[in-house]
């Protein structure tokens, strides 16, 4: 499939400017230095939530992001029929850029999207500031599910583990060969030295969760070092929920799932839902907020209710550039 690469915004500050209007050029480059980043996972588009669009829209308005990492774009459509894509309905509606990655996921911004990746797990972004960043934006297998096999729920024939080694193991079976793509094509934008902003629904907990404190306190049955997760921040990405909110006992900034109840025998709560940023080693590089969106004030920062995922979004403000 060719990309698509379709540019929705309209070019607002060149009309402003026709009109004799006043444009802040220096507050719009300030602004740009803080770019908010939202991975949200749309459950087949918005359409399994049976609410309309308008609620998927209001979860990216409430959110205040730039920039938005889509998983699972494609809506429900009668069988043999093409799913509709919703992230290009969401785009045009937002009245932003869309990029489609193929797959069922995309990337959505307010910023002009510039050029993707030759493997389109990423593209180049033109901030107000004339500066470039990095999206890239992963949906990663969601079968088997390490966390089921481990609690012996049944989940499609995937066999039950019993220890950190089994788990691991079959994670790297289920994801890591996308995992490792993904990062090769990181790694051949890397010579740019722009910073890298990655959004996914990982299907797979973090490495920062499973701890020895969090087994402790019977939140998961046993450490686990999650090796999607680790190879990620071992290619330089910082995990910007854990990097303001560091113990998963204490904040634990569930994404998985709004649909069932806590402690529900059949499920597992987690967080498998991600923003990681790279150039964090720049001077004035920061992680200045991360907020949770869901459907609740106990489960989320920022309630959206009725709320239409089967995943809650999770929303970084990144500082990328400090040197102005």
């Amino acid at each position: 499939m060719k990309p698509s690469l379709r540019l929705i915004a309209v070019p607002l500050v060149l009309a402003l400017a026709w009109l004799g209007l006043p444009v802040r050029v220096a507050q719009a480059q300030e602004a740009a230095d803080a770019v908010r980043v939202l991975s949200f996972n749309l459950w087949h588009g918005g359409d399994a939530g049976k609410q309309p669009l308008d609620r998927t829209i209001e979860v990216i308005k409430q959110s205040q992001a730039d920039v938005v990492g889509l998983q699972e774009t494609g809506g429900i459509a009668p069988r043999d029929e093409p799913r509709p894509d919703r992230a290009a309905e969401i785009a045009r509606r937002l009245g932003w850029h869309y990029f489609d990655q193929g797959g069922r996921t995309g990337i959505i911004s307010r910023f002009e999207i510039v050029a993707p990746t030759p493997k389109k797990w990423g593209v180049k972004l033109a901030l107000p500031s004339g500066r470039r960043i990095y999206a890239f934006n992963v949906h990663l297998a969601h079968s088997p599910y390490q966390p089921y096999q481990l609690l012996k729920i049944p989940y499609g024939d995937a066999p039950f583990v019993t220890t950190e080694a089994e788990a691991v193991q079959s994670a790297r079976d289920s994801r890591g060969s996308q995992v490792a793509e993904m990062l090769a094509e990181v790694k051949a934008v890397a010579a740019e030295k722009l910073p890298v902003v990655l959004t996914g629904d990982f299907n797979e907990p973090s490495h920062r969760d499973w701890t020895e404190a969090a087994a402790r306190a019977e939140l998961c049955p046993l450490k686990v070092e999650w090796p999607s997760t680790g190879a990620v921040e071992n290619a330089g990405f910082v995990d910007a929920y854990r990097s303001v909110h560091p113990d998963p006992v204490a904040s634990r900034g569930l994404t998985w799932t709004p649909t069932t109840k806590p402690g529900d025998p059949k499920d597992k709560h987690d967080r498998i839902d991600f923003v990681f940023v790279g150039g964090l080693e720049r001077p004035g590089a920061a992680v200045k907020a991360v907020r949770i969106i869901g459907e609740s004030p106990e489960s989320a920062d920022v309630v959206v209710s009725p709320y239409p995922s089967d995943h809650r979004a999770v929303v970084a403000e990144l500082q990328l550039f400090g040197d102005r």
